[in-house]
């Protein structure tokens, strides 16, 4: 077996962990983030290039099967892997982590639809953790945005009122009660990643009776093999 394992989360690194050095692997980053967490064993940094980019990559480097642990919001590079493997026939599997619940959130299907909100509702000073390319649907906002990203978002995204916070998770509970309270957040905005690096945002928010707008996952690709832990998968692995 020669497996690329597209990765950059926590549980790529953990499953690279698992199999390193057993099985031939390769982890893929995409280098949207400025000095990753590296996970062990060999990687590779950057785009492939779209379908047929990726196709003559597999190709080339005499891949075997394909793992994408990348972020539940990572949909392009997920639907690209999907295609590609199924016209290749390798085998290909999603490890993605299971969803937040989304108890009294109010869920919306996107940026756009979260902007709208905002708006429709009146909040005025909002936390806002869509990342770096999740600015832009805010750029016309009238509210105030304590805007939280590991890189800075371009200039031109930005709404006219906000401050920028550079930070990487894990976040734990008391900070983040802290950080609602100190700039008076009235409505926090996020996207359903999952997993507890950034969940006690959620918590502090449900202790101050804060609104959350959560944006939806985009659906995986149709017939796509997925498990939600790093054990599945490695019995996924063992079982080719």
């Amino acid at each position: 077996m020669k497996l690329l394992l597209l990765g950059g989360t926590s549980e790529a690194r953990a499953l690279a962990k698992r199999l390193h050095p057993d099985i031939d692997l390769i982890s893929s980053l995409a280098g949207r983030v400025p000095d990753p967490a590296l996970p062990v064993g060999p990687v590779r940094i950057g785009g492939f290039g779209g379908v047929d980019g990726l196709r003559t990559y597999l190709q080339d480097n005499e891949i075997t099967a394909v793992v994408d642990a990348t972020h539940p919001f990572a949909a392009t590079i997920t639907a690209t892997a999907a295609q590609v493997c199924a016209g290749l026939g390798l085998p290909h599997l999603v490890l993605a982590r299971p969803a937040w619940p989304h108890g009294d959130a109010i869920v919306v299907a996107d940026d756009r639809q979260a902007a709208q909100t905002v708006k429709d509702l009146g909040y005025q000073r909002v936390f806002l953790t869509t990342g770096r390319s999740g600015t832009a649907a805010f750029r016309e906002s009238d509210a105030w945005f304590l805007i939280r990203a590991v890189t800075p978002p371009d200039a031109e995204t930005l709404p006219p009122d906000h401050e920028i916070l550079l930070s990487r998770g894990p976040y734990g509970y008391d900070n983040e009660l802290a950080l609602l309270v100190d700039h008076r957040i009235d409505a926090l905005v996020t996207k359903n990643s999952g997993g507890g690096m950034t969940r006690a945002k959620l918590d502090a928010a449900a202790a101050l009776n804060i609104p959350v707008l959560m944006v939806d996952r985009p659906a995986l690709p149709d017939g796509v093999t997925t498990v939600s832990t790093v054990d599945e998968a490695v019995a996924w692995l063992r079982g080719l």
